[in-house]
């Protein structure tokens, strides 16, 4: 998983051809570092997508585009636009986010 670093590097992910996913995440909050624990193991099943971690708190100008309202938060794009967002209340467990991405 690539670690956005600035916007222009959000905006260039985000425009790929195929499904990006993006984490939001802060490093205080604790669903996320729950997430942290079995994140590498979805991956690893969804390996046609490509992968980034964004800090919400680092680009609070980018969460609050893409209306992300608490984390962690998955959001999955194609060529730039916003195609799913797996909210913070629905991504707490593994099978909660690969259900959500089953039906990408």
């Amino acid at each position: 998983m690539q670690i956005i670093t600035s916007e222009e590097q959000f905006a260039d992910a985000i425009a790929k051809d195929e499904y990006t996913v993006m984490k939001f995440i802060t490093t205080w909050c604790p669903d996320c570092k729950n997430l942290n624990r079995f994140i590498d193991e979805i991956i690893a099943l969804h390996t046609e997508k490509n992968w980034f971690e964004i800090n919400a708190e680092e680009f609070p100008e980018l969460s609050e585009r893409y209306e992300v309202r608490g984390v962690p938060s998955l959001l999955v794009y194609k060529k730039g636009e916003k195609i799913a967002h797996l909210h913070s209340k629905f991504a707490k467990t593994k099978k909660q986010i690969l259900d959500f991405l089953a039906t990408i």
